[in-house]
C-alpha cells in the first residue's frame, strides 16, 4: 500500500538539526536540503507525489542538488516520473553535479524512467557530469543493453566521446562485468554498438582502444567480439602496451580459464607474440596461469629454454602444477617435436586469417584445435 503524507516524513533516520529550506525536517542523515516532493519521488510513493503536485508542488525545486525527477529516476520509479513529467518537470534539469535524468537511469529497472523522459523531449544527446558523459555512455559503463538501443533508436550518436576521448564501446569494454549476467548484458551491448556503426579501434586519451580495456579485464567473448569485427590486435597505447601485454598483466587475478582465451583468441587474430627475451618476465608474472604460458609458448617455433627460468617460479606454484613445469624444462635439452613444427608453419601462412582458415582444413578437430593452441597441460 501507498503510505499517506505523515507516514512519508516518518521514512529514513531522523537527525537533530537538518531542516529543509521550508522548516520541515528532512528525516535524512545524508540529505541537508529536500523537499517533501523529493523525498516521495525518492522512495517511490505516487500517491504522495500526485497529492503534493496537487497542492502545486514545483516539480523542478532542487535545493539538495538534485530534483524531484532525479530522485525518481535514480530509483527507478517509473510512476513517479511520469506523474511529474506529466505536471511539467523539466526532462532536462541539471543537478548540482551536471547530471539530467536520463544520466541517473543506471539500472535495468530504470528503462521505463528513460522511456518516459525521451516521450516529454529529454536531449538524448546531453552531456552531463565531470567527464562529459552522454546517456548512451552511462547505458555502456553499466551494460544496460536495452537502454543503449533505445538511446540509439532515439538518435544517439554511436561513436560520441566523452571528456576522457570514450566512446561508448571503449567505456562499455572498460567496465568490469560482476557476474555472469552483467557480463552476458555488455556482450549483447558491445555487437548492438558494433551493429550501429561503432569503430572498434576508436582510441582514448591514453590511446587505448576498446581491444585493450576487453584485454584488460580478461573477457575473452568481448575480445573475440571485437577482433572478429576488424579490431587491430597489435595496437599500442601510450605505454607501448599491446593488446595482448594488458591480457598477461591481469592474468593472475583474472576468472579461471578467462586469461588463456584471452591470450589464444589474440594469437589466433594474427597478435604479435612477446619478445623472446622478455619471456622470463611473462614467465614470472603468469606462473601461477600455467595455460597461459603454455599457450604463449607454443607461439614460438622454438624458444630456448633456460634452467635459470626455474628461479621465477615460487615453489609452491611449481609443485601445484609440477607436470607442466617439468615438461617446460624438459625441453631445455632437446628440441619441439615435428608436429610443433608442422604447426607453426601451419600458422605462419595462414597468419591474421589463421582463425578462419584453420576450422576449414579437412582435418580431425583435436589437430585443428592443437592448431589454434589449445592447451593440453603439457609442453611437448
Amino acid at each position: 500500500m501507498q503510505p499517506g503524507i505523515a507516514q512519508v516524513f516518518k521514512l529514513g533516520s531522523c537527525h537533530p538539526g537538518v531542516y529543509s529550506s521550508s522548516g520541515l525536517w528532512t528525516l535524512e542523515y545524508k540529505r541537508e536540503l529536500t523537499t517533501p516532493l523529493c523525498i516521495a519521488a525518492a522512495h517511490g510513493h505516487e500517491s504522495c507525489v500526485r497529492h503534493l503536485l496537487s497542492r502545486k508542488a514545483d516539480p523542478d525545486a532542487s535545493p539538495g542538488g538534485r530534483g524531484a525527477l532525479h530522485e525518481a529516476c535514480l530509483g527507478s520509479h517509473t510512476a513517479c516520473a511520469r506523474l511529474l513529467l506529466q505536471h511539467g518537470a523539466d526532462p532536462d534539469l541539471l543537478s548540482s553535479e551536471g547530471l539530467a535524468p536520463l544520466h541517473l537511469c543506471r539500472t535495468p529497472a530504470s528503462l521505463g524512467c528513460a522511456q518516459e523522459l525521451l516521450e516529454h523531449g529529454a536531449t538524448v544527446q546531453l552531456e552531463g557530469g565531470p567527464n562529459r558523459d552522454t546517456p548512451l555512455h552511462v547505458a555502456a559503463q553499466r551494460g544496460l543493453d536495452k537502454h543503449a538501443q533505445l538511446y540509439l533508436g532515439c538518435g544517439a550518436r554511436v561513436d560520441a566521446r566523452n571528456g576522457r576521448g570514450e566512446t561508448a564501446l571503449s567505456a562499455a569494454c572498460g567496465a568490469a562485468a560482476r557476474s555472469p549476467e552483467e557480463h552476458a548484458r555488455c556482450l549483447r551491448l558491445c555487437a548492438l554498438l558494433l551493429r550501429g556503426g561503432a569503430a572498434t579501434d576508436m582510441r582514448d586519451e591514453d590511446e587505448r582502444s576498446p581491444l585493450h580495456k576487453a584485454c584488460g579485464h580478461a573477457r575473452p567473448g568481448l575480445c573475440t567480439l571485437l577482433l572478429r569485427n576488424g579490431a587491430d590486435a597489435d595496437a599500442l597505447d601510450y605505454g607501448g602496451a599491446s593488446p595482448l601485454a594488458r591480457a598477461l598483466q591481469t592474468a593472475t587475478c583474472a576468472p579461471p580459464t578467462a586469461p588463456q582465451r584471452t591470450v589464444q583468441a589474440l594469437l589466433n587474430h594474427g597478435s604479435r607474440s612477446v619478445w623472446p627475451d622478455a619471456f622470463p618476465k611473462v614467465l614470472r608474472t603468469c606462473a601461477p596461469v600455467p595455460a597461459v604460458i603454455e599457450v604463449l609458448f607454443n607461439s614460438y617455433t622454438q624458444l630456448r629454454v633456460s634452467e635459470s627460468w626455474r628461479e621465477a617460479i615460487p615453489e609452491e606454484v611449481y609443485q601445484m602444477h609440477k607436470p607442466f613445469y617439468r615438461s617446460l624444462f624438459a625441453l631445455a635439452h632437446t628440441p619441439r617435436c615435428l608436429q610443433h613444427f608442422c604447426r607453426c608453419a601451419i600458422r605462419k601462412l595462414f597468419g591474421k586469417e589463421c582463425i578462419h582458415l584453420v576450422p576449414q582444413l579437412p582435418l580431425p578437430e583435436t589437430l585443428q584445435n592443437y592448431l589454434l593452441l589449445e592447451p593440453e597441460g603439457v609442453l611437448r
